[in-house]
């Protein structure tokens, strides 16, 4: 059976919208903050660990739209793994090596690849998702890299659930000069 973890880069505030470019308010956020060698080789192995990415579809287009063209070691795993697309509008992706979950039971159709894939599948960004995955007890790990910045407005990580979900630190660490901070949970069992 695989695991599940997020990982999203996040404001003081909770705020992970837009944090490379996209359109919002402030968009590429979290670029104005250095989050130096450290930071960079975390995100890095964590890419390197994955064993598939799960998307929503907005965060599938801004990658598909990105990551095909760059080179180098975080672009080339990208580009390789198995990317799986929670969507009932995407119906032909381009990007290599993508299948499209859509059956409109997005809970479902991930319970059901979490049985069927080992190792770790990576949820980067996909805000609607998460919120969904986490309220169905579907995520075993979150990944945080916080930014010391306070955004006010934006789309939140952790949304309102129907009960609490108990996590433990597993590890928490600053990485760059500008204060970011890296923290890992993990699902308390």
């Amino acid at each position: 059976m695989a695991r599940i973890v997020v990982t999203e880069f996040s404001s003081l505030d909770g705020v992970m919208e837009a944090p490379g470019g996209e359109d919002f308010k402030y968009p590429g956020w979290s670029f104005e903050f250095d989050r130096g060698e450290d930071g960079n080789q975390f995100k890095l192995d964590e890419t390197l660990e994955a064993d598939a990415l799960l998307l929503g579809r907005r965060t599938y287009e801004s990658f598909a739209g990105a990551w095909p063209t760059r080179e180098g070691e975080f672009a080339d795993k990208f580009n390789s793994m198995p990317k799986y697309v929670v969507s009932t509008t995407l119906k032909d992706p381009e990007w290599n090596n993508t299948t499209v979950l859509d059956s409109g039971d997005a809970t479902a159709q991930v319970a059901k690849l979490k049985q069927e894939l080992d190792g770790t599948i990576q949820v980067p960004g996909s805000n609607r998702l998460v919120h969904e995955l986490i309220e169905s007890d579907l995520v075993d790990q979150i990944n945080l890299m916080i930014f010391p910045v306070v955004l006010g407005t934006g789309k939140r990580v952790f949304g309102e659930i129907a009960d609490k979900k108990p996590m433990r630190l597993k590890e928490s660490r600053t990485v760059g000069d500008d204060g970011v901070v890296v923290m890992i949970y993990e699902r308390a069992r």
